[in-house]
This record gives structure tokens, C-alpha cells and sequence, in this order.
């Protein structure tokens, strides 16, 4: 018989104390993701921008492609992926404990702290400061703030773990505490071989593939499917299906994934590349895996349950985690990435990972656990649907003109009877219709935004309110005795 799990045990009615424990550190954490996603969008569109003219803002040297393009990657990975999958983990892991948050105030001097590194990290960027290692350019004062940022709220998180009401351990448990162990190791090793006491040689090149396979693909993998387990339950209205598959599905994840990233045509001894192709190649495991488990859970459900919101960002954000594996998998196929390797392709897969499945993944738990968290509803609900189709069409737009763009690229590559400047010239279309998706992204993300700061601002004045009402109630006068 097929097991199965509840997602979220204890009462069907959590305790209030429980999601109020939570309201401070979300709301540091999402406000300054919400900041830094727009920030990185505006980046992103500058640099787009520059492909179709490329006088733009060329009098300005802290706005050169060069770096301005890296800025709008760390500011999206960085600025809001990470601080959001921080604050989904920590209200869900309260959830699943059935205890309330512990050490809240720490949550939030690690918020700020990490907002502050990712300040320092970007203005370093902009100003030349970069270490010049793809998905690690933030300097060393930026990354030293990240880290130490990271354990405070990691040790929040493991003590709630640990002072947990609900005994048992569900999927959802295993791939975010993994998480919280990932992200310092390798974060740590990366530094610590490229910045701190850098390597030589064409081992640099093995370790900065090996970190932004690890970043990109298993650490974000990790967050988003442990977030996805949770929600796609509550989504459905039933039992998350097959525990079984699940654990296999974590195992072959991470067994398979950590070995990826590394391309075919790079500098270095031929069993790296060629190892990381066989290992990528069975990632077809975990993925197939992970949509059997998606599939049986949410097929046959309630459609009014996939009407709301929030729910639809998860599922979106799931497909496209599929669609993404299937392109990394592609990639490491030696006769495909003869035409792929160094062109938009690789790009349009990097997207939408980010995009595509994380950032919308991310979406959809905030709108739906935020609100409970602080104790208001949105300002603005009607702009969840919104947001959603716009973000979607983003996506399309985004991705795939990358992805066949990237595809003719290669092939004029493959044929020396065509010039360089032909080939960027047939790319330019499909560029210009990628802007088009960055656009659409930045209204998305210009509403998320929006909503986020109506809640912070509806919740402080609440609490001003309180407070003045507090402050107007008279004392009460003890009784003077003769």
C-alpha cells in the first residue's frame, strides 16, 4: 500500500502565538527581498539594454555591461532568492514543529545584517571591487556579512527544530535542514579556495563550476521542492503521496546533482566534464521521480483549489523546475552542447531555474503564509492574480527567445562560412524579445513589491495604534490607606 503523509500535523487550527512568532523576521526578510528584486530587475534591464544600444548610459562607468550584469544576478540570487527561502523555511519549519520560533530576535539582527551584506556585496560590484567569479562576485566585507547572516538564522532555525512539539520528521524536513547545512559548506569552501587563500591554475575553473552548480541547482533544488512538498499537499487537499518516493527522490537529488556543472568544452583534465555528463544524465531520476510525486498528489484535486493565487505560483514554479532539469540534462549531452556550449542556451536554462521555478515557488508560499504571519490580509489581493499572469508571461518571454536564440547561435557558430557579426546580428531579435519578458518581469516584481510594503505599512500602524492606545489608557490608582 502507498503511504501517506500529512505535510502539515498537529491541529487544523495552528496556534496564533505560533504564526505571530514568525511576523518580525518574515517581514525584514521579505521587505528587503522585495527591495532587492526590484533593484536586480531594473539592473538586469539596464544590461539587456545595452545589447540593442550600446551607447546607453555609457558615460557612466559604474553601469558598464561588465558589471552592471553580474550586480542584477547577485542582486536577484542574493538580494531575493536567499532571504526569501530563508523566511519560507523558518515559518515552515515553526509550522511543522508546532512550536513557535525560537530566538525571533536574532531572525531579525541576521535580516538586517544580511540586506547589509548584500549592500556591501553590490556596491562593490558597481564600483570594480568584483572577485570576477561567476555567482561569487560579492567582496570579501559583502561576504563575510552573508555568512555570518546565514548561521544566525540557520541556528534560529535548528533550535525550533529541536524544540519541536511534533516529533516526526517529514519530506519537507529533510530537504530544507539539508539546506541549512549546504549553503555554509559550500559557501565557505568557495571563498575560501577563490577569495580567501585563492588557488592557482585551471583548478579555479572546477571550483567555481562546482559552487554554481551547488548554488544554483542543489541548494535552490533543495529550498524549492522542500517548499513545494508542503504547499502542493495543502493545494490539493490531501496527503502528500508516497513518503518513499520522496526520500528517493532527496537521495538521487543529491547524490546526482552535487556532481554537475561542469561543461564540456572546460579547461580542465577530460574525466571532469565527462564525469559531470554521466552524473547529469541520471539527474533524469530524481526528476522524473519528483513528477510522479507532484503528479499523484495534485491530480484529480479541487480545480477551485488551484484558482487561489498563491497555489498556481507553486505549480508553475514546479513545471518549470522539470523543464529546467530536462535543459541542464540536455546540455551535458556532448552532441547537443556542441551547439548550445557558449551561446544563450545555457543562459535561458539559468533563468529559468531562478525565475521560472524559484522566484515563483517563492511567490506563492509568501502570498500564502505571510498574511497569517503578521495577522492583516493584503493591501492590494486582487494584484496576487495579477502578478502571477504577468510573471508568467514574463518567464515565456524571458526564456525562450534565450533558448532558441541560443540554439541559432550555435548552429551559425558550427558553420565557418558565417561571420561573427552575422551571428550577433541573428541573435538580436531573439534579444529584443527577451527585454520584452524583463520588462514584463520588473512590473511583476513592482507589484509584489507593492503589496509587501502596503502589509509592512498597514502592520506598523497597527502596532502604532496599539501603542498609542496603550499610552492614552490611565493608570490605575491603588487604593490610599488612612
Amino acid at each position: 500500500m502507498t503511504e501517506m503523509q500529512s505535510s502539515d500535523p498537529g491541529p487544523r487550527t495552528p496556534d496564533p502565538k505560533l504564526d505571530a512568532s514568525c511576523g518580525v523576521p518574515l517581514l525584514a526578510l521579505f521587505g528587503g527581498a522585495a527591495l532587492w528584486l526590484v533593484v536586480g530587475s531594473v539592473l538586469a534591464m539596464i544590461a539587456s539594454i545595452k545589447f540593442h544600444a550600446p551607447d546607453f548610459l555609457a558615460d557612466c562607468p559604474w553601469l558598464t555591461y561588465g558589471r552592471v550584469q553580474p550586480a542584477a544576478d547577485n542582486a536577484l540570487l542574493y538580494g531575493f532568492c536567499i532571504p526569501a527561502a530563508l523566511g519560507v523555511m523558518l515559518w515552515i519549519l515553526a509550522r511543522l514543529s508546532q512550536a513557535p520560533l525560537c530566538l525571533p530576535f536574532m531572525s531579525v539582527a541576521a535580516a538586517n545584517l544580511w540586506h547589509l551584506g548584500v549592500f556591501v556585496g553590490l556596491v562593490g560590484i558597481l564600483i570594480g571591487d568584483s572577485t570576477g567569479f561567476a555567482w561569487l562576485e560579492f567582496p570579501r566585507g559583502g561576504s563575510v556579512l552573508l555568512f555570518a547572516a546565514f548561521l544566525l538564522i540557520a541556528i534560529s532555525a535548528a533550535a525550533t527544530v529541536g524544540a519541536r512539539r511534533e516529533r516526526e520528521l517529514y519530506p519537507s524536513h529533510w530537504f530544507l535542514l539539508a539546506a541549512l547545512l549546504w549553503f555554509p559548506w559550500i559557501y565557505a569552501t568557495g571563498n575560501l579556495f577563490l577569495v580567501g587563500w585563492p588557488l592557482r591554475g585551471v583548478v579555479q575553473a572546477a571550483i567555481d563550476s562546482w559552487f554554481a552548480n551547488n548554488l544554483l541547482f542543489v541548494w535552490l533544488g533543495l529550498v524549492g521542492l522542500g517548499v513545494a512538498f508542503y504547499f502542493m499537499p495543502k493545494l490539493a487537499g490531501r496527503p502528500l503521496h508516497s513518503r518513499y518516493l520522496a526520500l528517493f527522490a532527496f537521495w538521487t537529488f543529491i547524490l546526482f546533482g552535487t556532481w554537475c556543472g561542469i561543461p564540456q568544452g572546460a579547461p580542465l583534465p577530460v574525466w571532469m566534464p565527462t564525469l559531470s555528463a554521466m552524473a547529469t544524465s541520471l539527474l533524469l531520476v530524481p526528476l522524473l521521480v519528483v513528477g510522479i510525486v507532484g503528479w499523484r498528489t495534485v491530480w484529480g484535486s479541487v480545480k477551485s483549489k488551484w484558482d487561489n493565487g498563491p497555489f498556481c505560483f507553486i505549480g508553475s514554479g514546479m513545471d518549470c523546475f522539470l523543464l529546467s532539469g530536462l535543459m541542464l540534462v540536455a546540455m551535458a549531452c556532448p552532441h547537443i552542447s556542441r551547439e548550445t556550449e557558449f551561446t544563450w542556451f545555457g543562459p535561458a536554462q539559468t533563468q529559468l531555474e531562478l525565475y521560472g521555478f524559484f522566484a515563483m515557488t517563492m511567490f506563492g508560499a509568501i502570498y500564502h503564509l505571510l498574511p497569517r504571519a503578521v495577522g492583516f490580509e493584503w493591501p492590494f489581493p486582487k494584484l496576487t492574480r495579477v502578478h502571477f499572469w504577468i510573471a508568467l508571461l514574463g518567464v515565456l518571454l524571458l526564456v525562450v527567445p534565450l533558448a532558441i536564440g541560443g540554439v541559432v547561435q550555435g548552429l551559425k557558430w558550427a558553420n565557418p562560412n558565417i561571420a561573427a557579426v552575422d551571428v550577433s546580428a541573428a541573435t538580436l531579435p531573439f534579444l529584443r524579445m527577451s527585454t520584452t519578458g524583463l520588462l514584463l518581469l520588473l512590473v511583476g516584481n513592482l507589484l509584489f513589491a507593492l503589496n509587501i510594503f502596503g502589509l509592512t505599512l498597514v502592520w506598523k500602524l497597527a502596532l502604532l495604534r496599539k501603542a498609542m492606545s496603550v499610552l492614552k489608557t490611565p493608570l490605575a490608582t491603588s487604593e490610599v490607606i488612612p
